[in-house]
Parts: C-alpha cells; structure tokens; sequence
C-alpha cells in the first residue's frame, strides 16, 4: 500500500527568469496580488481576499483564472511568508484542482540574479493526486511561468 500512495505524491519545480527586481516582483504575488488581474489578463481574471490580511500568515485568497482554456477558480491559504527571504507558500483549499489532488502547496520565491540587473521566480509544487489517472500539473508549472511572464512585462511597463 505504502508503495501505491508514493506514486500519487509528486514534485515539480522550474525557475524563470525576469527583468524586473526581486522586490516588486514579489510584491506584486504577495502584497498586492489583486493587480495580478491587470498585469496578467489573460490568465489571470480576479483576485480577492477572504480573511485575513493580504501576505500574512492564513490570508485565504480566492484566485479566478484560465488554464487549458477553462475559466477555474482556486482558494488558497499562506501556510508561511518570509518576506526577508521573498517566499511564500499557499496550500489550495478549495477549487477545481481539489477535484483532481488530495493536497497541493504552492511555494514562490524570488531571488536577486548573480551580478546582474533582474530575478529569477522560483516555483516549487507539491501534491498528492486523488489516483494515477491524474496527470501530473505539468500545464499548471507552464501556466505560472506564463503569468511570471507577463507579470515581469508589466512590471517593466511600469518603470
């Protein structure tokens, strides 16, 4: 049994590259996500909180977005903020890909480049799918590279 669960529970991690600073990258996931709206339209359409206090500890923030076509919408609570590290990591709660996982946990960092101008996100998912007929969320790590994209392209905008 034990070896059964272990093929439901995965890993999956990727980084992206951006233009723009740690800081205002990362404030604009944790300190004021509800602008991710206007800096990443088409994937992302709202943004709103629910309890708590935006970046904080048990913030419960309720995401609506598009991914593979499909408008979804997922609620998620910050289980841990460093600030100091600009990490965050939300566990879903609710939503379509409840449907799909036991658990899934987010975590975000971002990190200043080595001796250059920019950043770069780190994305790390940890999950445990309901059954093997799940796919693995490889689409959902594209779709956050996708968002940092266009978050990175909004943030340059802006400067």
């Amino acid at each position: 049994m034990a070896e059964e669960a272990s093929s439901l529970v995965g890993i999956l991690e990727t980084t992206v590259e951006l233009k723009s600073s740690t800081e205002k990258f990362h404030d604009m996931f944790v300190g004021r996500p509800h602008h991710v709206p206007n800096a990443s339209p088409s994937y992302v359409q709202g943004c709103e909180l629910h309890e708590g206090e935006m970046g904080q500890v048990g913030a419960v923030i309720v995401w609506n977005y598009v991914h593979d076509g499909e408008a979804k919408v997922i609620k998620v609570r910050i289980e841990e903020a460093e600030p100091e590290k600009n990490q965050v990591t939300y566990k879903a709660l609710e939503g379509e890909l409840m449907k799909e996982y036991n658990s899934f946990v987010i975590t975000f960092q971002v990190t200043p480049k080595e001796g250059e101008p920019g950043s770069i996100a780190h994305w790390h998912f940890e999950y445990e799918k309901i059954s093997e007929e799940v796919a693995h969320p490889e689409t959902l790590l594209q779709f956050a590279v996708e968002v940092s994209k266009e978050i990175d392209e909004h943030l340059l905008s802006e400067e």
